[in-house]
């Protein structure tokens, strides 16, 4: 019989209830929360109501939730980006195996540092690249175990991120800002330089990078927008990033629900009435890129390039790897790839369905960390996306974002270590 799995929930915001508070409720007998940590009282009592938690089991803050001591197997960190450095070494220190939201932190020493922790401790700090626990993603990682197209010699990832992802969260929402959050590239595409890391499994040397704040800026508001999309906006009917388009009128409650925890018209309108998401996306005070290109060299003289838009009318990812004996291409939510085997006829590759978000990965993951903690691997390293493995991706993130500050200049990954830490932490 299966063992179940307890874990205290740090954050209950968007990932936190949807993802792994979705799965203790899904699969009761694999995760139980037995805590939760968040400041929004609204979120306590509803975390309250759908795990069946007294007001003793609900704390307003982490510390408070970590003050007293291991009380469950497992602790679920789904805080702000900037907020997973204290909560991640006091958990470990304490003796709990943790499951990390990505990006570990915004700050290169202390995702280091996080990773040295969970080594010292002994224990898993499993980070959230949900991407490679997709039937998708793996399935291409084994063509290319399989030597059907040789080795390696250049990869074309692209981000597909949907005009409507990028205003929901990149424009109006929590992560517009890279001073209280991450770059863009740290945050949203940190699972894309984890991709490519993992698929090619070789160290990125270099990294060049282009990409800017292009649209969503003042200075392209149309003539006769208004602050707010509710505000008799007289481009509001034909601007396709109306608020009132995305939140109100949509067929489904994907996207409401994220604004208001139970969307009902009202709570939809108060919330375009008063928040953050009612705001004309030309009048918010975003700063992250809302497109990015990185060019990256890896050992041995592979290539890579990846492109991230916000101008897309779909949320996907597609891919090209090519190699001296063939050729993958595959379309991430089509679950579509296709192998070319030099001087033979192309392979249509079936590809299994995941269920849950990030085409099936997000279960993946829960479901594998799960298993480790409860079959006794405990030792940082040994998870697929342990935070040691984590780390090359992240050094990729920070350097892309350096070079492209620096007007594109080629960026080597050693140089984004500070001098502090090189003796520390070696590039494996």
């Amino acid at each position: 019989m299966t063992r179940q799995i307890t874990a205290v929930l740090l954050g209950a915001g968007a990932r936190g209830r949807f993802v792994y508070g979705a799965y203790a409720r899904k699969y009761p007998e694999q995760l139980k929360i037995v805590a939760v940590a968040e400041p929004d009282e609204e979120r306590r009592k509803i975390a309250a109501a759908e795990y069946g938690l007294s007001s003793e089991q609900l704390y307003t803050s982490w510390e408070q939730a970590l003050a007293v001591g291991q009380i469950a197997d497992a602790a679920i960190i789904s805080t702000q980006d900037r907020m997973h450095y204290e909560p991640t070494l006091r958990a470990l220190a304490l003796g709990y195996n943790i499951l990390l939201e990505k990006p570990m932190a915004p700050d290169i020493g202390e995702v280091i540092e996080m990773a040295r922790a969970a080594k010292l401790h002994g224990r898993l700090l499993t980070v959230c690249h949900v991407l490679r626990y997709t039937p998708f993603w793996s399935k291409i990682k084994a063509l290319i175990a399989s030597g059907r197209i040789g080795q390696i010699v250049s990869v074309q990832l692209s981000e597909n991120v949907g005009f409507y992802h990028m205003a929901h969260s990149f424009v109006r929402g929590n992560w517009r800002r890279s001073d209280d959050t991450s770059p863009m590239i740290l945050q949203k595409s940190c699972h894309d330089m984890d991709l490519l890391s993992w698929l090619i499994d070789r160290r990125c040397l270099k990294v060049g990078s282009y990409g800017s704040l292009l649209h969503f800026r003042p200075d392209n508001a149309p003539a006769g927008s208004a602050f707010r999309c509710i505000d008799n906006c007289a481009v509001e009917r034909s601007c396709p990033y109306s608020a009132v388009r995305i939140y109100e009128e949509a067929d489904t409650d994907e996207w409401r629900r994220f604004i208001a925890s139970e969307p009902t018209p009202e709570a939809v309108r108060h919330a375009l009435r008063e928040g953050p998401f009612g705001r004309c996306v030309y009048r918010c005070d975003n700063n992250v890129v809302d497109h990015q290109v990185v060019n990256m060299e890896f050992e041995g003289g592979v290539t890579a390039s990846f492109t991230m838009s916000g101008f897309t009318h779909e949320i996907s990812r597609t891919v090209q790897i090519m190699g001296t004996l063939g050729e993958i291409r595959g379309h991430m939510e089509n679950n579509e790839i296709r192998l070319y085997p030099f001087g033979q006829e192309q392979i249509l590759v079936p590809v299994t369905v995941g269920e849950g978000g990030h085409g099936g990965g997000d279960e993946g993951l829960i479901r594998e960390f799960l298993n480790d903690v409860r079959n006794g691997q405990r030792s940082e390293g040994q998870g697929l996306t342990s935070a040691e493995a984590s780390v090359q991706s992240h050094l990729m993130a920070f350097a892309a974002e350096r070079s492209r500050l620096e007007g594109g200049r080629s960026v080597e990954i050693s140089s984004v270590l500070d001098l502090g830490y090189q003796s520390h932490w070696q590039l494996n």
